[in-house]
């Protein structure tokens, strides 16, 4: 067993250029040739000043998701080359390129530098940090000195207006009302495209700041709650999902099965209470004083939450409060799994750390409430 794991490079790679909201549409299209009609709300509950998509604005795919973690995984390295001392890869995305084989395969497919062992994590935003652990428990059992955390999203191929126009025309003629349902379009103006990595060592960085995982803690509540976020899939009225699989195929495209879909009215009861209270749990496990964090980074979905989250915290008397808080959520958008290492390099970047800095990570997961939360201290290589 190794003494300590160290993250010793932090990346990111944003597609293209970034995308206003007034823009938006003009990338993901309009359905049934008119604005949405929830898109003035939901910009102006999220916050989000603009976000990077993968395409062109006549809807052409520029990134696939695999491309993407490549482009992210490279910018570890200052020559952009992996060395072939890294032998394990953890790989996580909700949005594959494919559902066969992995995407982790695929990732490593486009590398080309040497045989290794893989893992894909698969699910929503709180894949980033199961395949954290995965590629820290490989370093600390010294079954390997370097591995490779990815974390990658292609969302905008999904929310193109394309994949929606066939369930307004046949809610058409069957005499409906072709309203796109909230948990549907509002999702459309929540979610961006992008990747960020982290190299994982045995030992600490020679340049700059290394950060020591102190530890990882994760919780699922699907023993408690129902499903809350899915794509494949329709919501039955006990709370369980009708996969894919058991439509038609004219069923999953008048139906817009194959898009990701939220229910509010889980949401807003659930997620902030769970989310805090297994922040409590990992405070007391660990025996840390919330006064000792110098920065948190919470991947919040949106700037609703944010507030959300910091008046829970306040009212357990956490000393954690705002002004220890970093994020980029309004300059690069929600790319979900991709966004707590997206968070951290832009922190990481700012020249704010210096050494010992204790640094909280927190991650939610709202596809069937799951969280995490990770503690990084940083550490110069003297």
């Amino acid at each position: 067993m190794k003494e300590n794991v160290y993250i010793t490079s932090v990346s990111k790679f944003l597609p293209n250029s970034p995308v206003s909201n007034e823009d938006m549409e003009r990338y993901l299209g309009l359905i049934n040739s008119k604005p949405s009609r929830v898109k003035s709300i939901v910009l102006r509950q999220n916050g989000i000043k603009s976000r990077y998509y993968a395409l062109t604005e006549d809807q052409k795919i520029t990134h696939t998701n695999a491309e993407l973690a490549l482009l992210s995984i490279q910018k570890l390295f200052p020559d952009g080359v992996i060395p072939k001392d890294v032998d394990v890869m953890a790989c996580a995305t909700g949005n594959p390129d494919q559902l066969l084989p992995s995407h982790a395969s695929m990732v490593h497919g486009l590398m080309k530098n040497r045989p290794m062992e893989l893992y894909s994590a698969s699910g929503v935003c709180l894949t980033c940090l199961q395949a954290l652990k995965i590629s820290y428990l490989a370093v600390l059992a010294g079954m390997s000195s370097k591995a490779i955390c990815s974390t990658s999203e292609l969302a905008s191929p999904t929310l193109l207006s394309k994949n929606y126009e066939e369930e307004y025309e046949h809610c058409s003629q069957v005499g409906k009302d072709p309203y796109m349902a909230f948990e549907k379009d509002f999702l459309r103006f929540m979610l961006s495209d992008g990747a960020s990595a982290v190299l994982l060592s045995d030992q600490k960085g020679e340049n700059g700041l290394s950060f020591k995982i102190e530890w990882i803690e994760m919780t699922s509540y699907a023993n408690e709650l129902p499903t809350c976020m899915f794509m494949g899939a329709e919501l039955r009225e006990d709370g369980e999902l009708i996969s894919w699989k058991e439509f038609e195929s004219q069923e999953l495209i008048n139906r817009s099965v194959m898009t990701v879909k939220q229910d509010i009215r889980l949401l807003k009861p659930n997620i902030i209470r769970y989310w805090v209270d297994h922040i409590e749990h990992c405070l007391e496990k660990h025996s840390v004083d919330p006064a000792e964090i110098n920065y948190v980074i919470p991947h919040v979905s949106s700037m609703f939450f944010h507030g959300k989250l910091a008046e829970e915290i306040e009212a357990r008397k956490l000393d954690l409060g705002t002004n220890k808080w970093f994020t980029n959520l309004t300059e690069i958008g929600n790319i979900a799994s991709a966004s707590i290492f997206a968070g951290l390099d832009d922190l990481h970047q700012s020249g704010c750390l210096k050494a010992n800095d204790k640094i909280l990570l927190l991650v939610p997961e709202s596809g069937r409430f799951s969280y995490g939360t990770v503690l990084l201290t940083a550490e110069s290589f003297s």
